[in-house]
């Protein structure tokens, strides 16, 4: 599914690795040891160089917006543009079941942003990547600010999207949390990219 070859950027040594449909990979290291570099380089947020394939197709030659939809980007804090949360959401109706399985009330698609705890930024943060349907979710710490209850929610959406077909690349601090949910486990230390060991 994604390939990605020599990847290198300021913070980080080459990296080539790969994710295949269907497939969770974690991605643990220290704080700052360079794992949103690594996230925002894939999603060519950043400058950056390498060779990245999705599906077959190269990177170079797909425009980045369109990209990004495919290789869609959860960061840890996620932004905010527009007062009401309904506005972050190009369907609402479609928006609806996926807030609800994120253990979210229907009504928050009305409440102003500013009302909004951490964690409730955080799963609808996710709400909005899952609405586009990438292809391959890059998530930066998606459970950090959450409790047991909303976490084993977003763990049982990342199951559903990885029996779909979606390949995830996502960081965490948490290794049971990666034993859970990941079939392989990459560790980043200095900028340096390596496979766990068993």
């Amino acid at each position: 599914m994604l390939h990605i070859e020599n990847l290198r950027r300021p913070g980080l040594t080459p990296t080539s690795l790969h994710i295949d449909a269907g497939e969770c990979v974690a991605l643990m290291g220290p704080s700052g040891a360079g794992k949103s570099l690594l996230l925002r380089a894939i999603a060519d947020l950043d400058p950056n160089e390498g060779e990245l394939r999705l599906n077959g197709a190269e990177r170079a030659g797909i425009p980045a917006p369109d990209w990004r939809r495919k290789v869609g980007y959860l960061p840890a804090e996620t932004g905010w543009w527009a007062p009401l949360v309904a506005a972050h959401f190009t369907d609402s109706a479609a928006a609806a079941p996926i807030i609800a399985a994120l253990n979210l009330p229907p009504d928050c698609l009305n409440w102003p942003v500013e009302r909004l705890s951490t964690g409730e930024k955080q799963r609808l943060g996710f709400a909005r990547l899952l609405e586009l349907r990438p292809l391959v979710y890059l998530l930066d710490e998606p459970t950090s600010a959450l409790d047991p209850a909303a976490i084993e929610a977003v763990e049982a959406v990342i199951a559903k999207r990885l029996h779909e077909g979606a390949g995830i690349l996502m960081t965490t601090h948490d290794a049971a949390q990666a034993a859970r949910l990941a079939g392989r486990q990459l560790r980043i230390k200095d900028g340096a990219v390596s496979e766990a060991g068993p």
